[in-house]
Parts: C-alpha cells; structure tokens; sequence
C-alpha cells in the first residue's frame, strides 16, 4: 500500500514534503540518506546525519568542502535541522556547563529572581516559570495546522506558560549604536557564581563559533557570498540560553516544559543534555525524538533563517516534554547527588538588530519572497518577545 502524503508544519506554514535541492547528497526524510564524504549516520536520530565540520575547517575551498557544504545546505532545506561535530568543541565544557547551571536553577526562587530583568524584555538574566508562553496560544492557526498531521506526530497542546526557567546571557561583541538598546543590554552576572563569566564565555563561545561556521557552509551550499549570513551576525545579541525545568515540581509524565513552537532567531545550537525529552519536526512532519552523539551538536534553523531564504529553509517545531526516560534520568541525578533540574544546553545565534532581514540572492526572486518583506531584525524579535509574553 502506498504511504499516504503527509504534510509539514515547518514554519508555520504547512506544506507538502520539502524537496532536498538540486545536486545534494541528501535526500528528503523518509528516504535513504546518502552519505557525502565528511558525514556520518547517526545511529541515535537517523533522519539527522551527522556532519564533521573539519574538512571545511581545514580546506574550505576544496571540492570535498564544496560538497560538504551542498548536502548541509540541503539538508536544512529538508529537515530544518541536522547534527555536527566540531573539532574545536569539547565536551567537558559542556559538563562544566550544565553542572554550573544545575546549580543555579536549584537555588531557591528568591536568588534567582535577583537576576530577572522584566524591563529588558528579559532579554539579559533570568526568566521565571510562568512567564513565557508558546506562541501558538496566541496564534490558534499553529495549532489548527498542527491538528491535520497524523496523531502520533501531533505535539503535546499546551494549556498555559512554561514551567522551565531560562537564563540569557550575551555573548559576542554589542554594537556600539543601535536603535534596539533592550535586545543589546549588558549581561547580568549571578553574585554567588565567581566562575560564571568564565564557564558562560567559554562554552559559549564555541558552540556560537560552530554557529557561524554552519553559516558559511549553509551560504556556500546556497549559492550565496560566503559571508552572506555570517557578516549580518557581527554585533548581534547572540544568547547562551540554558532553560531549567525543576523534575520534582513538575515530574508527572507529560508535562511540557517548552511548548510546540519554532525559534525567532537565526540559528539555534543545541548541546548536548543530560535529559531526553526534546522532540522536533521533520520536513515532511513527522514528530522525532532527538538525540545527540556524544561529542556532537544539534543545529535548528529559527525564523531569521527562514526570512533571509523566503521561505527556502522553514523554521523547525519542536517541544520539551517529560517522558519516562526523562525520569529516568532524574532518578539517577538524584542517586549521584545532583539537582534534579532539566538543563538544556542551547545557544541562539541572531542576526543584528539593526540589519535588514530579506531574501538574499536568487531566494529574492523564488515563488513566496513576497512573504518576507524588509524587515529589521529588531522589529521582528520585539514583534516575537510581545507574542510569547517577554515584551509589553
């Protein structure tokens, strides 16, 4: 029996099954992926290949670089996702990472909330549970979409404000004008942490100098200047964004600590967690649980992606749930004496504020351009923040 067609919720807009581009070694999920030299399959999430980021690092102008780069740049188009390794990354960073978060997230409320800045649009510091909504309660079309996939890939609905806490803070270089000082404030930094600014910068930074190379290669594999993303990302308010989810408060199974959405930047780089329970959405929409290889990075487009490729590249869904591994998970926190606290290890890499958000090169003159019109970036993250209830 013929598969019946399904269809995509990637950005907000469902489609049917995206195609993977001309000349890529990637084919469209469902299919059998072909592996290009510089890629590997991922035997913990097969519908997201794995990409070493060494060829290019080592020889960028090289034809195997050059390959590289079509079947990344494909894959985004297909899965709006994908999975690198980068040599310059080491995971005992992000062990010294989550374990300094998992300390601040288990410290009673009234110390965190020393570190909230509401008048920033939480933009800097910390966000409390209750706070942020998914913006699919304020946009019911999300959710009506979402309703046509099959039901076992329909995201879990969610009813009110996460119930995760989340930490920003800046990273990078702010611009030293911009007519969106809130998005560009300087970082808070905890009092009872001496270490922060040194684990915070460190990790940090490399995972958004993986950001920027995923860039290049992404333009490269478009077609584009190479710099064509990564020069509108100088001075942006890029954010380590960890999210913390308290499993003995909220430990019952089902309950969604992040909400179906997409995220409004540029690209998202993910860590990876010591906890299970992040689910995305494919293409062609399926609902898969994603896992990460030890000493690898997921990758997300976000909507700025989106914008800057009319369209050619979706904005992935995705959702933070408890599931029986995640408990799992915290019975053994607990048994090795550690907080029993969620932390995700994520990165957002922005466009600046101040830089025109619009289809770039021949995205420009594809069928739905029209869609994306010239918009500053800075309008587009405070049009996002009012939605999801971080901006007045």
């Amino acid at each position: 029996m013929e598969e019946p067609q399904r269809k995509s919720v990637t950005g907000g807009a469902i489609q049917l099954h995206a195609a993977a581009g001309s000349g890529a070694n990637v084919t469209p999920p469902g299919l059998t992926t072909v592996l290009s030299p510089g890629m590997e399959p991922n035997p913990l999430c097969p519908a997201l290949p794995v990409f070493d980021l060494a060829p290019f690092l080592s020889a960028p102008d090289s034809p195997e670089a050059a390959r590289l780069c079509a079947a990344l740049a494909a894959c985004l188009r297909a899965c709006s996702a994908l999975v690198v390794r980068d040599p310059r990354v080491d995971n005992a960073d992000n062990e010294a990472f989550l374990s300094l978060m998992e300390r601040y997230f288990s410290q009673p409320p009234e110390a965190k909330l020393a570190d909230v800045r509401a008048n920033l649009a939480y933009q800097v510091g910390a966000t409390p549970e209750g706070v942020e909504k998914p913006r699919c309660l304020r946009d019911p079309a999300i959710l009506a979409q979402a309703a046509t996939l099959p039901p076992a890939d329909r995201p879990s609905t969610p009813t009110g404000a996460d119930v995760k806490w989340r930490f920003f803070w800046r990273l990078g270089e702010r611009p030293r004008d911009t007519r969106y000082p809130e998005l560009n404030a300087e970082p808070v930094v905890p009092a009872a942490f001496p270490e922060w600014r040194q684990v915070m910068d460190g990790w940090g930074g490399k995972m958004l100098g993986a950001v920027a190379t995923v860039a290049e290669m992404a333009a490269r594999g478009f077609g584009l200047e190479p710099d064509a993303f990564t020069s509108r990302m100088r001075h942006a308010p890029h954010l380590l964004a960890p999210t913390g989810s308290d499993l003995v408060a909220h430990g019952a199974l089902g309950t969604v600590y992040a909400g179906f959405h997409y995220d409004l930047n540029f690209l998202t780089i993910h860590g990876r967690s010591r906890y299970p329970g992040l689910f995305a959405w494919l293409a062609d929409g399926r609902r898969i649980p994603v896992r990460i290889p030890e000493g690898c990075l997921l990758v997300q487009a976000g909507k700025q992606m989106e914008w800057l490729t009319g369209g050619a590249v979706k904005a992935g869904y995705h959702e933070v749930v408890c599931t029986p591994e995640t408990l799992a998970a915290a019975e053994r926190a607990r048994a090795e004496g550690r907080p029993a606290w969620r932390v995700s290890s994520t990165v957002f890499g922005q466009i600046a504020s101040d830089a025109v958000l619009q289809p770039l090169g021949p995205f420009a003159a594809a069928p739905g351009a029209a869609d994306y019109p010239p918009t500053p970036a800075g309008e587009q993250v405070a049009e996002e923040l009012s939605m999801i209830n971080l901006k007045s």
